[in-house]
């Protein structure tokens, strides 16, 4: 017995809701995860371990970068740019001889002994290395103030010539700066002074060149993109890969890459790795659904984005190794995701699907970033298409593919001005993107007719196919029901102008409404509309009120049975149930009232099941659905009272709770409303009388018109009409003009 309890627990918890949507997330991740590592399963069998298994020959001729080597002759070329030197401040430089000419003038004129004035100037002056230095010191105590200010003076040229030329912290060396100093000297300086001017300048000059980091970095980076890579070439029957081969270099295995094989080796650790990456993927993506499109957040929206997304991986597997992944069909995912979905989810799945596999194939950056401005782009156009036509998806594919052509080419050419790049290989990929782009909204739109049936998603297109009027259904209810046929058509047009206003989906409205009255197809003589047409007396007469509401009342049920059976979808099925939701059949209630008495009447009883609408498109219908059958009860309305029929019936319905699932706002309520007050004034215009009384209008016409305006034509219509004269040649008799 608690074997028994123990397996019903088991099968309880597998069959809950919440564990069910927990074992897809994970299978859905595991199998994304497992797709996208199987390429690195591919011929595991040529290195293991780092050593060949077997001998490989190059089918065709192979030219492959040697990426090793160009880095090193890269890295060489780098060290050889010399450092870039940006200029110092030579005002500091020269201040300092300023100072040190001031200090040696006031040391001059102190009176203290020389001795000491000799130590003062020594503080000053770093002589030790200098075989001149009794000399020096000697000339700048005992020189006559002319002599001393000639030197500074010559001093102060032979630096600003240095300074032009610039002095770097090699330049200061002891060696380099006497040589500096020589060569840029002025002219007409004695032996003497040129022991003093070099003793003097050797003391200010500091270098005014220092590094420029930045403008260097740049350098060396043009240096080394200057440098070509160094390519090796495999002849067609060279050996590639030789049998036992340890170690396999990057060069042999680039090759082989290049020759279509796999070569790397996947550890668990990578393989973790990958599903981290879909697994944060997934849950990134949920996320946005819950938040911001819980309406989508339904298992057959969840299924067909994972069957896409799992098919474009397999694609991106399968596609040889070295093929351009500009022939992935990305924009045939977006399209599809638009159609079934929306174009904003279509967006938010191709930006996690791009990253993954962009991570998982090891896609360049160049491979993501074209693709995902095109995401962007197709989001925008597919959310202004209108499905009349399916032509108009081929359009947008042709759109989407000439936006990819430029985007990719663009790329390439930012990314010429900085490497060589094979100009035929931005043809092929431009030519790649533009086909792409093309054939992928082919592709999806034949695709969308198997997965509606696949996934049971209506899409704009079947609905428009379904809203056309030769189909089976709406054929058969114009020849067994045409009252409720041109009562269907009414309400259609009223709700798809509702639905437009407030921003609904009109498409859906209007073929929801078309549908909705089906279930009088089973007894369409029992309703009012049909009657006339048939010229019959009302049966209900001769029931009771309460057998009556049971057969009005069961059309939703009924037609939910018809629906069925033309396999109809469900969001058709939803408008069948809920366009009378919980509401009171008042006309039978009010006679069973009199009938049998209030006390023994409950509403409840005259009822219909439900349940209410819990969408803006059931609940214009619902409202649609009466408002048409009160005003055309009503004989020849004003606009005031169409638009207070339309009030009435807005109000009994809110008072009623009938719209209170549905997302419907007060301000939506008051644009329906308007809507049609509108439409229905259209409708109800009046009419003048024909024939018989024509003759006299056009006569009144005549007499009540200027002389000036009354024309030929007016004359001979009302001659023709009081039989004086016969019609003229601009005048069409009824054979003549068949739309007359």
């Amino acid at each position: 017995m608690a074997k028994f309890e123990f397996i019903s627990k088991l099968k309880d918890f597998f069959t809950a809701s919440q564990t069910l949507k927990v074992l897809a997330f994970l299978g859905f991740t595991l199998l994304m995860t497992a797709v996208i590592a199987s390429q690195n399963f591919f011929f595991q069998n040529i290195i293991e371990n780092g050593v060949s298994q077997r001998d490989i020959i190059a089918q065709k001729t192979l030219t492959v970068v040697d990426v090793q080597r160009t880095e090193q002759l890269k890295k060489d070329v780098s060290q050889k740019v010399e450092p870039v030197m940006a200029p110092g401040e030579d005002d500091f430089i020269k201040n300092n001889l300023q100072s040190l000419q001031s200090s040696i003038m006031q040391i001059r004129k102190k009176d203290i002994p020389d001795k000491s004035k000799k130590e003062e100037i020594s503080l000053l002056f770093d002589l030790s290395d200098n075989s001149n230095k009794d000399f020096v010191v000697n000339f700048l105590l005992k020189a006559d103030d002319n002599s001393l200010h000639e030197v500074f003076d010559k001093s102060n040229l032979t630096l600003s010539n240095i300074l032009r030329v610039g002095i770097t912290e090699k330049d200061c060396e002891k060696d380099n700066i006497d040589k500096i100093i020589a060569n840029n000297i002025v002219y007409n300086v004695s032996k003497r002074q040129v022991s003093v001017i070099k003793a003097v300048l050797e003391q200010v000059i500091v270098p005014n060149l220092i590094v420029d980091e930045f403008a260097t970095e740049i350098a060396r980076k043009n240096a080394q993109n200057a440098v070509k890579p160094y390519e090796v070439v495999f002849q067609k029957g060279e050996k590639i890969l030789s049998k036992g081969e340890y170690p396999v270099t990057r060069l042999k295995r680039d090759a082989l890459r290049q020759a279509g094989y796999n070569v790397y080796e996947l550890n668990w650790a990578g393989l973790s790795a990958i599903y981290v990456i879909v697994f944060i993927g997934t849950f990134l993506f949920f996320y946005y659904m819950k938040f911001f499109e819980k309406d989508y957040l339904q298992p057959r929206y969840m299924a067909i984005s994972a069957f896409l997304s799992i098919l474009i991986a397999f694609i991106g597997v399968v596609l040889p190794i070295g093929f351009s992944p500009y022939v992935i069909p990305i924009p045939a995912f977006l399209i599809l995701m638009a159609i079934f979905t929306k174009p904003r989810i279509s967006f938010v799945a191709s930006v996690i699907l791009l990253s993954v596999m962009s991570i998982g194939y090891q896609y360049n950056i160049q491979f993501l970033v074209a693709f995902l401005l095109l995401s962007i782009l197709s989001s925008v156009t597919m959310s202004q298409i209108r499905y009349a036509e399916r032509v108009e998806v081929i359009k947008n594919g042709f759109n989407i593919g000439i936006a990819g052509l430029i985007i990719v080419f663009s790329i390439y050419i930012l990314e010429k001005c900085l490497i060589e790049v094979d100009n035929v290989l931005i043809l092929k990929n431009c030519f790649y993107i533009l086909l792409n782009g093309i054939f992928s909204a082919v592709i999806a739109s034949g695709l969308v007719p198997l997965f509606e049936s696949m996934f049971k998603i209506i899409t704009p297109y079947g609905l428009a196919e379904l809203g056309d009027h030769n189909q089976k259904l709406l054929k058969r209810l114009q020849i067994d029901a045409p009252g409720t046929y041109h009562h269907s058509l009414m309400v259609s047009n009223l709700c798809e102008a509702a639905a437009e206003a407030i921003g609904a989906d009109p498409i859906l409205a209007r073929v929801g409404a078309l549908y909705h009255d089906i279930g009088k197809l089973k007894r369409p003589l029992f309703f009012v509309e049909n009657q006339s047409y048939f010229l019959i007396e009302n049966p209900h007469n001769k029931f009771t009120p309460r057998i009556s509401k049971m057969i009005i009342t069961a059309h939703p049920k009924d037609g939910i049975e018809i629906a069925r059976e033309y396999k109809l979808p469900q969001v058709i099925q939803n408008f069948i149930t809920q366009h009378h939701g919980e509401g009171l059949a008042s006309y039978f209630y009010n006679q069973a009232v009199k009938e049998e008495g209030a006390e023994n009447v409950k509403e409840e009883q005259f009822r219909y099941a439900g349940p209410k609408p819990n969408t803006k498109e059931t609940a214009i219908l619902m409202i649609a659905d009466a408002v048409e059958s009160a005003v055309r009860s009503l004989k020849s309305p004003t606009p005031e009272e169409i638009e207070g029929m339309i009030n009435k019936i807005i109000v009994e319905r809110l008072n009623d709770g009938q719209l209170s699932d549905s997302p419907l706002t007060l301000k939506d309520i008051k644009t329906i409303a308007s809507t049609f007050s509108r439409i229905l004034r259209g409708m109800q215009h009046n009419r003048i009388k024909y024939q018989e009384n024509l003759a006299e209008e056009l006569q009144k016409q005549k007499i009540n018109m200027p002389a000036k305006l009354i024309d030929e034509d007016l004359e001979n219509k009302i001659k023709q009409l009081e039989g004086d004269t016969k019609p003229s040649k601009d005048i069409k008799t009824p054979k003549e003009g068949k739309n007359d």
